[in-house]
């Protein structure tokens, strides 16, 4: 790989709107992994897809579309959900319904009104190297009003994930507070998506997250060892995706492996080695 890879405009944009999606997706994730709500995660996901699909249509930024679907989902979760996994639980799984079947009528209409015959893949399982130069300022924006919001969410979350009743009796206010988290993961969700795709969302939200928790024996730690895991997972699954490019030509062609499988597998391979050295230690 040659050193001017990284003058190159479409490595720069992914490597900039990469960074800013596994920083939050990793800090969020952590948190959202302690509250059990891991499926809350991948329906918002999911949802968030309706909103790029809609984008798509509409001719609006792809960054406001996933995550002004994935607050709406956020909202409903939130209102029909209640302090139980298993109560929040069928309240995601409702609403992850309703957000499959609009996206999967925004795909069909921008299938057949507009001819983006390729939007299903890309909102799905993105297209990091298409991310438009505009789409770094409003991510970068996103992640800091996302992170700050975690600075002032983390202990009351902290404190709710080991005991809701200690918490509503040391005057966490728990219901308003799990809207806030659930706003902010609908943010995390919202990046997560434009880069690596809003089916393949929960594995940069939850894969390093879980992999923290495994591997730390402090929650800074495990925070700071998921951020590490999903900016090395997302920038060296753009490396291996740009000298994808290389590879293809024994295969008689010029096309390069989505960046996003590889993203997800070398999450796969931190989460795995984050197992075996918990093992080890223990």
């Amino acid at each position: 790989m040659s050193a001017g890879w990284f003058a190159l405009g479409p490595v720069g944009v992914a490597l900039a709107v990469s960074f800013a999606a596994a920083l939050v997706s990793a800090v969020v994730g952590v948190f959202t992994v302690l509250r059990g709500q891991a499926f809350a995660g991948h329906a918002l996901g999911d949802i968030s897809g309706a909103g790029g699909a809609a984008a798509l249509l509409f001719g609006i930024r792809p960054l406001a579309g996933f995550v002004a679907m994935a607050l709406g989902g956020a909202a409903a979760m939130a209102l029909a959900g209640g302090r139980r996994i298993a109560e929040r639980d069928l309240a995601s799984g409702v609403v992850l319904g309703a957000g499959l079947g609009l996206a999967a009528l925004f795909l069909y209409l921008d299938a057949t009104m507009s001819g983006a015959g390729g939007a299903a893949s890309t909102v799905m399982f993105g297209s990091m190297f298409a991310i438009p130069p505009g789409m770094v300022l409003p991510a970068a924006l996103c992640a800091v009003a996302a992170l700050a919001a975690m600075a002032a969410l983390a202990r009351p979350l902290a404190l709710i994930a080991i005991d809701p009743d200690l918490a509503a009796s040391r005057g966490v206010r728990v219901r308003l507070v799990g809207f806030a988290h659930l706003a902010v993961l609908a943010l995390a969700v919202g990046l997560a998506a434009m880069s690596v795709g809003a089916v393949l969302a929960t594995a940069l939200l939850i894969g390093p997250a879980a992999a923290g928790l495994r591997a730390a024996r402090t929650l800074p730690g495990a925070v700071a060892l998921a951020a590490a895991i999903g900016v090395g997972a997302s920038w060296g699954g753009i490396g291996l995706a740009y000298e994808s490019y290389g590879w293809s030509l024994g295969w008689g062609g010029r096309h390069g492996w989505p960046v996003s499988f590889f993203v997800v597998a070398l999450v796969v391979a931190a989460h795995a080695g984050a197992g075996l050295a918990a093992r080890m230690r223990g």
